[in-house]
């Protein structure tokens, strides 16, 4: 019997580690695909992808934790909504969606707190995996956002 409340994840790999979203952020998940560039974009904006009628900023989120990146078979376009604005977020593959006790997610340890630890919600341990919980919101900041907005439009 559990008496923490359950929360359902979006598990997903950067490079060798395993993060996850709360899939009440996530939309949808697209096969990657190439953005096609904005002129003058940040270094951050990989371009923009049609979606929804018009079109959605995609940013790597494997640069964005300083994690390698590459194409493979397995990149996704994990189109996520942030206080009401969507991002495509470029990762190495999803693995599943799961519905976890939130009592097992433990905060971040001190070691990981400072720069990173503003995108980290918590630390989930599942078998032999430990996955970070990210924050969506706090993945950008407000100057991002407004050039995020931006490029959509």
């Amino acid at each position: 019997m559990t008496t923490g409340d359950d929360i359902q994840v979006v598990i997903f790999r950067g490079g060798t580690q395993e993060f996850a979203l709360e899939i009440s952020q996530v939309d949808r998940i697209l096969r990657y695909q190439a953005p096609s560039p904005v002129p003058s974009a940040p270094d951050f904006l990989e371009g923009v992808l049609p979606y929804g009628g018009g079109v959605v900023p995609v940013v790597d989120l494997r640069k964005r934790l300083g994690l390698p990146a590459g194409q493979a078979e397995e990149t996704r376009v994990m189109i996520v909504t942030m206080d009401g604005q969507r991002v495509g977020m470029v990762v190495d593959g999803v693995r599943e969606v799961l519905r976890v006790d939130s009592r097992r997610i433990a905060p971040p340890p001190p070691m990981v707190r400072g720069l990173a630890a503003k995108y980290i919600l918590g630390v989930l341990t599942l078998d032999e995996r430990t996955v970070l919980l990210l924050q969506a919101g706090r993945l950008f900041s407000t100057e991002e956002r407004l050039q995020l907005e931006a490029a959509a439009t």
